[in-house]
């Protein structure tokens, strides 16, 4: 397997990035991510950060705002609010042409979509260019999420299937085993090595990819947005590849409120179910998604009966088989709009 420098020349590292964070109510943490950003971005010459605020209507945006002015970042950060809150889809596409419409001529080389909830680690900015300036076929990257204290965490996958949507679901180690080269979470690795997806909490793209084949698919509110972009890409010949030397402290779930790590999972959104819906439909036709619907709902109510006859704590959010159900294609159909 090739693996990359750890450091480029002063030439390759000189590649500009334009930096999209969509904030919703975080402005504290955003502001955070904001000034680990400031010396990465200053080392990428001509590089950006477009910060959209999803109509947060908490006073963060305008926080937001009055820190960019008062840190003097005006020469490479911006704020741009949307009209409302358009979810983290469409905030993302507007951040991307908010910055492609400030730089003008100067196309940047590659983008860094980001969540608001992250601190960058030293050179995660410049660890994920090299890569992708080393590695001609690498249209998407992204590099290893941790907690605060440095423990990793699992953020590149398998794309969904199946025998993955089984498996998650079940959470019986025998069946984990038997599909360990079908599901979904990849075992933590400390090497470069491709993946299907990585997580859009970090992930630096060509400017080449978002050009040829279009922004993010904004009919996902939030979830699955990164995947079906991925998918694309993946279809279109390009490759997808964890990098863990790039490092970047994620505050999982802190901007969504969904899947707040070290808490017991609250229960899903019907965006979340809304966006896996559309994933397997459009990706895979009608009778593929009822699958994929058949499979998680026996994964779930077996998991499900396993913990009550053994005693185990729950493992599912709350209601989570009866939404999964609801949401499914056999009671909401298969019509994309």
């Amino acid at each position: 397997m090739e693996i990359p420098n750890q450091l480029g020349s002063r030439e390759d590292r000189l590649k500009s990035i334009l930096v999209v964070v969509v904030n919703y109510r975080v402005g504290e943490l955003t502001i955070e991510c904001l000034r680990s950003l400031e010396s990465q971005v200053a080392a990428q010459s001509g590089s950006r950060v477009v910060v959209v605020d999803n109509d947060s209507g908490d006073g963060s945006g305008e926080g937001i705002a009055r820190e960019i002015e008062r840190c003097a970042w005006g020469d490479w950060a911006r704020l741009v609010p949307a009209p409302s809150n358009v979810g983290f889809a469409a905030g993302n596409n507007l951040g991307y042409r908010t910055g492609r419409a400030w730089l003008g001529d100067s196309r940047p080389d590659y983008v860094f979509f980001l969540n608001p909830d992250t601190v960058l680690r030293e050179n995660a900015l410049r660890i994920l260019s090299d890569f992708l300036d080393q590695h001609s076929k690498a249209g998407i990257v992204g590099g290893r999420s941790e907690d605060p204290d440095g423990t990793p965490q699992h953020c590149c996958f398998r794309f969904p299937s199946c025998s993955n949507e089984l498996a998650s679901n079940l959470h019986v180690g025998i069946v984990d085993r038997l599909l360990r080269k079908w599901i979904a979470r990849v075992p933590i690795s400390d090497l470069p090595h491709p993946i299907g997806w990585v997580s859009g909490a970090a992930m630096m793209v060509r400017t080449e990819i978002v050009e040829t084949l279009g922004l993010f698919d904004e009919k996902y509110f939030l979830y699955y947005e990164e995947t079906d972009f991925i998918l694309r890409a993946r279809r279109a010949g390009w490759n997808c590849w964890h990098v863990p030397q790039s490092r970047i402290v994620h505050l999982v779930g802190y901007s969504s409120g969904v899947t707040v790590r070290h808490r017991r999972p609250g229960r899903k959104p019907k965006y979340w179910f809304d966006s896996r819906r559309r994933y397997f439909v459009k990706n895979h036709g009608a009778f593929y998604a009822a699958a994929a619907d058949a499979a998680a709902i026996a994964g779930a109510t077996l998991g499900a009966l396993r913990n009550i006859l053994s005693g185990r704590e729950k493992t599912h959010p709350p209601c989570f088989i009866r939404d999964l159900v609801r949401n499914s294609v056999f009671l909401t159909g298969t019509r994309l709009a």
